[in-house]
């Protein structure tokens, strides 16, 4: 069995420190506490420092605890956030592939649909904002099924229903398709939700990789799809593009 990490050891000790007290310390103090090199504790805080864990006070210079901390037993990433960082990539998106966007988010172990961009074709359209997505049925949601433990857990707990004649509700089956969106990096539904309408999905990642959202585009099938009902690779790249953009603004591999 392999042993602990020495890394997240030390920067949960440097967690617990901070913890403490007056809850303000320097590098120096951290170090000396610790036993570590000044380099070290320095590293681990700056890290810390990436993710929220841990701010810097301007006027003394010494760290504390961050907010994002405070942010654990509720959702990762605010919606209205996540919307206000990917409206312009949506925006493109929905511009250079023609069809409507929409960004969807997991909330209490739901699929919510927390911006929609109408097809670029001035075409009678509803605004979906708001909507709920089956996350079995749907390319947003999928990424979501195969990437977020709560929404996985809200479908193991039901019985996913038969939308349509195509929609994946035998388990085993639904299992393979979520190995295969992991492994992608990418989901699609054809006809599974809807009939006639196809979608294709890609996952939104904020630090360390964590999936707080997916953006995707539908449409009709014959659009989405080529002579072989397969989703074309010109609008799959195109949703990963405008994916990976968001997920660096969120902060995704720095």
């Amino acid at each position: 069995m392999p042993g602990p990490i020495q890394s997240i050891e030390r920067a949960a000790a440097v967690l617990r420190l901070l913890a403490r007290g007056s809850g303000r310390l320097g590098i120096g103090d951290i170090a000396g506490a610790l036993g570590l090199a000044k380099p070290t504790a320095h590293g681990i805080v700056r890290t810390l420092q990436g993710v929220g864990f841990v701010v810097q006070d301007p006027a003394s210079g010494k760290y504390q605890l961050g907010p994002a901390l405070l942010q654990l037993d509720r959702s990762y990433l605010d919606t209205n956030e996540l919307r206000s960082m990917a409206i312009n990539w949506a925006d493109a998106l929905a511009a250079r592939t023609g069809e409507s966007v929409r960004i969807g988010a997991p909330v209490d172990g739901e699929v919510v649909v927390v911006h929609h961009v109408f097809r670029p074709d001035n075409s009678e359209q509803a605004l979906e904002l708001g909507e709920l997505l089956p996350p079995h049925a749907t390319a947003l949601g999928k990424i979501l099924l195969a990437f977020d433990t709560d929404v996985a857990a809200t479908v193991r707990a039901g019985e996913p229903a038969p939308l349509t004649y195509r929609t994946l509700v035998d388990r085993v089956a639904l299992g393979r398709a979520l190995a295969e969106v992991r492994h992608a990096g990418w989901a699609c539904d054809i006809e599974e939700f809807r009939l006639g309408e196809a979608g294709i999905a890609a996952p939104i990642r904020a630090h360390g990789g964590l999936a707080v959202g997916a953006i995707g585009i539908t449409g009709a099938v014959d659009r989405l799809c080529d002579a072989q009902s397969r989703p074309r690779r010109t609008l799959i790249g195109q949703v990963l593009d405008a994916a990976r953009a968001i997920s660096r603004d969120l902060g995704a591999g720095h």
